[in-house]
């Protein structure tokens, strides 16, 4: 098969000649710029700065050398703008991480290291406001900083204060999405993945308005997730105006690509922590599963792509839900959460939604454990998730720059060597 052919295949709930694979195709399947400058330099592979894709999170591009190397099926078509509204499609500049790492970074950011050796970056590339994100020293990524000056309860404005936040894929961006979704498919034989992501409706990476000027209203993640119970209505005046562009943006996207692209992103939110869920199921019924269902039923009537959905942690509870409202995929497939057995997830859920990742354990075996341990349970998952079709091989969420080479190599060779 080609790797199209075998994503296809997996999505269809049959199984291909071997598990599909993917490694830096999302934002949430990919691989720190530390991580995989060290990676390409264990396989002798030639050394060079890492292009960033994903800026909040500084996840590298996998260039052709690597994804042929380790026989990669997905490629994304990334996003035209990064977390701080910065075109991505332009010039870059050099930047050096914290552990020395060379990478690029799109020339319109402008950043400041100050004396703590904290790296600042500011909205839209504009050093007149203040930074919007920050990373520590010895960092490998950047946190947003909240700016907004507070809100009145007494007085809340949902539609003034996220009135910047949500615009429509301009004609410059449509015309750059048009251009490169071609490009891969005529020059490629990969399954092709939009990072669309403007669908995620109350993700916490995109609540502070990293890309806004001057944010308003209530934009910390604490008085999000309270606001949701004390203030349903302002979070439902914001959803509105968000699922109202997402749908805007998807008809746009849509004319731009066409059947260029295989799967889209449509949210990153995230529903779980560690031990269990964020919200009751009936705040998520409430709140969320309208407009995720709005935008699901636009794709599948308008077009041939699945929908792909990134959400973390114990989140068991929902994926009932998430089947009803017409998510296609779902990742990263969090292992480690509590109630997120691999054996009953494949088993209640694996004929109907297509799980992407969960394939070693990011947090705790990845970056401490020995090859032969990754291997080992790389081998013991995807005996019970790539069964049947229905699965994509991925780690569970980014590879974070601390992960020693020779383990990454480890667990692609221990998918790549999986038979059915």
């Amino acid at each position: 098969m080609t790797s199209r052919e075998r994503v296809l295949t997996a999505l269809a709930h049959k199984e291909p000649d071997k598990v599909p694979i993917d490694l830096g195709a999302t934002y949430n399947s990919g691989i720190s710029a530390c991580a995989l400058y060290r990676l390409r330099e264990y396989y002798g592979l030639e050394k060079r700065p890492i292009q960033i894709y994903e800026t909040s999170q500084m996840i590298g591009t996998m260039e052709p050398d690597i994804m042929e190397r380790r026989h990669i099926d997905v490629i994304g078509l990334n996003s035209a703008n990064d977390c701080a509204g910065v075109p991505l499609h332009g010039p870059m500049q050099d930047f050096t991480m914290p552990d020395g790492t060379p990478v690029k970074i799109s020339a319109a950011h402008k950043y400041k290291v100050d004396e703590k050796g904290r790296s600042f970056l500011y909205p839209q590339g504009n050093d007149s406001y203040d930074p919007s994100y920050v990373m520590p020293e010895g960092g490998y990524f950047f946190d947003a900083i909240p700016r907004s000056p507070g809100y009145d309860e007494d007085n809340l404005t949902p539609v003034e204060d996220f009135k910047e936040d949500f615009k429509p894929i301009s004609q410059e961006d449509a015309r750059w999405y048009e251009e490169n979704a071609k490009l891969l498919r005529e020059t490629t034989d990969k399954a092709i993945f939009g990072c669309f992501g403007m669908g995620g409706i109350g993700d916490p990476s995109a609540i502070p308005g990293g890309g806004v000027l001057e944010p308003k209203g209530i934009r910390t993640y604490q008085d999000w997730c309270m606001a949701q119970l004390l203030y349903p209505e302002y979070i439902k005046a914001v959803f509105e105006m968000w699922t109202d562009n997402a749908l805007k943006s998807l008809e746009i996207y849509h004319q731009a690509v066409g059947d260029n692209i295989d799967v889209i992103n449509i949210s990153g939110t995230d529903f779980g922590t560690q031990v269990g869920p964020i919200m009751s199921l009936d705040t998520f019924r409430t709140l969320y599963k309208p407009y995720y269902r709005k935008m699901n039923d636009w794709v599948h009537d308008n077009t041939s792509w699945k929908t792909h959905y990134h959400c973390c942690g114990a989140i068991e509870v929902f994926i009932e839900d998430f089947i009803d409202m017409g998510v296609d995929v779902l990742n990263p497939v969090q292992l480690s959460a509590a109630g997120m057995d691999a054996r009953q997830l494949k088993d209640k859920y694996g004929s109907r939604i297509t799980f992407w990742g969960g394939g070693v354990d990011t947090q705790g075996l990845l970056p401490t454990g020995t090859p032969e341990q990754v291997k080992a349970q790389v081998k013991a998952r995807l005996d019970i998730l790539a069964r049947g079709g229905g699965y994509v091989f991925n780690t569970i969420h980014n590879i974070m720059g601390n992960v020693p080479a020779e383990n990454i190599a480890a667990c692609f060779e221990a998918a790549d060597e999986f038979r059915f």
